[in-house]
C-alpha cells in the first residue's frame, strides 16, 4: 500500500527548495528578532513576486499584481519560540523567561546560543548529575531552577562577553532528513510555513500561473507570543480573503490522547480546520480543490479558537473570509519537530490549487440578504 501511495504522489519540493530550506531553518529567528530570517525569506521570495515591502516590527509581505483591488492572503509566522536571559548570578551563571512557549523540561543538557551585540556566545542549560541525586527526592525541572552556564565564574565576566538581561536565547539544533521521509529540526513551527507558501509563490511563476486578484504572501512575526504581526499587517493589507498555514499535532505518539486531541498523522495529508473563525464557504473551497485534485486530506475541530493568525485575520478590519490548512507535526516546542515530506508536498499543493479556484470579488457570505 505504501508503495502505490508513492506511485501516486506529485512531489513540489525541489533539491534547491531543500537547500534553501535547511538554511532558513537553521537561522535563528526569534520572536521580536525575525529580521535576519526575513531577509533570507524575501531573498528567496524575490524573483517570484513583483513587489514586497516589511512593516516596523519585520512581517515581510511579497505581492503579485498589487494593483489588484481584490486582495488574498496566504500566511504564515516566521517566528519561533526562545529564551531571554534574565538573571545573571555573582557566580555566572544566568537564569532565563521564555519567549514564547518554550519548554522547560526539555532545557537541561542543551546547547545555546546566545545572541549579544558582540556575536552568538555559547552556552549549555546545565543540570546536577544523576550522582548527586541519589538518595533524593527527584527534582524535575521547571523555571525556577533551570539555569545556564557559559563558563563563566562571576557576573562581570558573563557581562565582559556582551550578555545582559534581555538578550535572546535559542537552541543550537539543525535541520536533518530522517529516514529518507521526514524534515526534522527547531523551528519547523512554523518557518516550514513560511516556506511553503514561497514554494506556493515559485509554482505560480514557473507554471506562468495568472491570478485575476492581488496575491498576498505574508511572513508574519510575533505569533509565538499572541498572533500579533499578523494583526497588525491585517489592518496594512484589509484583504477579502486570508488563507493561513502553520502546523498543527500529530496525535500517534505516546502520550497523547486521540478523545481530546483528534486523530491526526503525518504522512496523510493537509488538515483543513473547522472553527468558528473559519469561514464555511472559503473552507469548502479548500476541501473541494482537494478533492478534485486528489490531494490527501485530513480534518481536525477547533474549540473557540484555532490559536493561529487565522483568528487574527478572520476578527481583523469588517472580518475577513479565512481558512487555515496545517500541517502535522511531531513533537512540538521541542529541538526536533517532525514533519512529512509528502505533507510538505500536499500543503504547497493544496494552496496552489485553492487559489486557482477563486474568482476575483468573489463573495464568501452564506447569504447576502433576506
Amino acid at each position: 500500500m505504501e508503495e502505490e501511495n508513492k506511485s501516486r504522489h506529485q512531489p513540489v519540493v525541489t533539491e534547491e527548495s531543500v537547500k534553501f530550506l535547511e538554511k532558513y531553518i537553521n537561522n535563528a529567528s526569534p520572536t521580536g528578532f525575525e529580521w535576519e530570517g526575513q531577509r533570507l525569506w524575501l531573498e528567496y521570495l524575490k524573483p517570484y513576486i513583483d513587489t514586497h515591502y516589511t512593516d516596523n516590527y519585520g512581517t515581510a509581505v511579497g505581492i503579485i499584481n498589487p494593483d489588484a483591488p481584490y486582495k488574498v492572503v496566504i500566511e504564515a509566522h516566521a517566528d519561533e519560540i526562545s529564551w531571554f536571559v534574565n538573571y545573571i548570578t555573582k557566580d555566572g551563571l544566568i537564569y532565563v523567561i521564555r519567549n514564547g512557549g518554550s519548554d522547560h523540561q526539555i532545557a537541561p543538557s542543551k546547547r545555546v546560543n546566545i545572541h549579544t551585540d558582540k556575536g552568538i556566545v555559547k552556552a549549555v542549560f546545565g543540570w546536577p548529575a544523576i550522582h548527586t541525586r541519589s538518595g533524593e527526592k527527584e527534582e524535575a525541572p521547571t523555571l525556577k531552577n533551570i539555569f545556564l552556564d557559559c563558563g563563566c565564574t562571576s557576573k562581570e565576566e558573563v557581562e565582559a562577553l556582551g550578555i545582559h538581561v534581555g538578550c535572546v536565547i535559542t537552541y543550537e539544533d539543525e535541520f536533518m532528513i530522517l529516514n529518507d521521509r521526514y524534515y526534522v529540526g527547531r523551528a519547523l513551527d512554523n518557518r516550514v510555513g513560511g516556506f511553503m507558501i514561497a514554494e506556493v509563490a515559485r509554482l505560480l511563476k514557473e507554471n506562468n500561473k495568472t491570478l485575476p486578484f492581488g496575491l498576498y504572501i505574508v511572513n508574519a512575526v510575533q505569533e509565538e507570543i499572541g498572533l500579533r504581526g499578523a494583526e497588525m499587517i491585517a489592518h496594512r493589507i484589509k484583504p477579502n480573503v486570508a488563507i493561513v498555514t502553520d502546523v498543527t499535532h500529530d496525535t500517534q505518539t505516546p502520550m497523547i490522547n486521540k478523545i481530546t486531541a483528534g486523530d491526526l498523522a503525518c504522512g496523510k495529508g493537509p488538515v483543513v480546520s473547522y472553527a468558528p473563525a473559519v469561514q464555511t464557504n472559503l473552507n469548502k473551497l479548500l476541501i473541494n480543490a482537494a478533492q478534485e485534485n486528489n490531494i490527501p486530506f485530513q480534518r481536525q475541530a477547533s474549540s473557540r479558537s484555532t490559536g493561529t493568525d487565522t483568528d487574527a485575520f478572520a476578527y481583523s478590519n469588517e472580518g475577513v473570509a479565512s481558512a487555515l490548512i496545517s500541517l502535522p507535526l511531531r513533537y512540538m516546542h521541542t529541538t526536533v519537530e517532525m514533519i512529512h515530506k509528502e505533507d510538505v508536498d500536499n500543503v504547497i499543493r493544496l494552496i496552489y490549487e485553492s487559489l486557482s479556484d477563486i474568482e476575483a470579488g468573489q463573495d464568501f457570505r452564506a447569504f447576502q440578504q433576506i
